[in-house]
């Protein structure tokens, strides 16, 4: 297996087809290029459809979360390396990059439900309101809940639920690894291939949900150079406990953790970059400035404020 360690910026390929190499078979960290598994065909394939029990309400089917997967995240900036994190998606002025980053948040609930894209989405991300705004915190801008997968199971019932290291009210079958947009496992998005390293997702946020620091959020998900000085390194929480599953549902509602979804540690830096096989233990290389790096792709959470 080849694997490319070396510092430089994301350059543009060809957008990925439904057609693709397999996630563990590729490695990048900040630089390179491959091409993205089909987790949205592996979940068909599985028949997604006919998994878990469905829970639909009168206004249509239960599906207000979800972790964005690597296949959405390189098929919509399109190249392998993904966004880092500049998630400002074609929004400008104050606040595009949450804004950009709810946008992104519709446009993959919309291609795998279609109508879902409707809803009001939100990504599960703080600012520090450094374009002259005051500072957002993710626990703020995602509703009251409850909030369910692409397959109508529970991921938390209430807010409160999700101040613990894995969602307190969380379906058993998902509390450990959530669920991408098509309600496959992030961990295993294509179960032909095997298990991926990709837990990690952006958020800045602390283990209350609120702003981590101002130099943790990429200047507010506006830029992907990977300059530390004036960027900083992105906190970001794992969609699944690297080590295997958490030892419970509850955990540590103040503090950072080890397994926690929003709240585990700093990444390298806000260039774009992708790893998706397991990383040597420790800090990583020198030079090192990428979302990725430390078993990942810029990915990130999704929540609507109507189930």
């Amino acid at each position: 297996m080849l694997v490319t360690r070396r510092r430089c910026h994301t350059r543009a390929v060809s957008p990925p087809t439904r057609h693709l190499l397999r996630l563990p078979t590729l490695l990048l960290l900040g630089c390179g290029s491959s091409s993205p598994g089909s987790a949205a065909d592996a979940a068909r394939a599985a028949g997604s459809d006919a998994g878990a029990p469905r829970s639909d309400g009168p206004a249509g089917p239960r599906f207000s979360f979800f972790v964005t997967s690597y296949r959405a995240i390189a098929r919509l900036s399109g190249g392998a390396q993904g966004f880092g994190g500049d998630l400002r998606f074609g929004e400008t002025g104050p606040g595009a990059g949450l804004r950009g980053a709810d946008k992104l948040c519709a446009t993959i609930a919309e291609s795998a439900m279609p109508g879902a894209g409707a809803k009001p989405w939100r990504a599960f991300r703080s600012a520090s309101g450094a374009d002259g705004g005051q500072p957002v915190h993710a626990i703020d801008r995602i509703g009251a809940g409850p909030w369910y997968d692409r397959l109508g199971r529970v991921v938390a019932l209430t807010k409160d639920d999700l101040l613990h290291d894995r969602p307190s009210s969380a379906d058993p079958a998902i509390v450990n690894d959530l669920p991408n947009e098509e309600g496959v496992p992030n961990r295993t998005p294509d179960p032909g291939a095997g298990p991926a390293d990709n837990h990690h997702m952006l958020t800045g946020t602390n283990g209350r949900g609120q702003l981590f620091g101002a130099n943790a959020t990429c200047l507010d998900w506006t830029s992907a150079r990977g300059d530390l000085a004036t960027e900083g390194r992105p906190r970001v929480g794992l969609s699944f406990p690297r080590g295997g599953p958490a030892g419970g549902a509850g955990g540590n509602p103040g503090g950072s953790s080890a397994v926690s979804w929003i709240d585990a540690l700093i990444e390298s830096g806000c260039a774009p970059g992708v790893v998706l096989v397991p990383t040597p233990p420790g800090p990583p290389p020198p030079g090192t400035v990428s979302v990725g790096s430390g078993g990942g792709y810029g990915g990130f959470y999704c929540f609507s404020l109507v189930p």
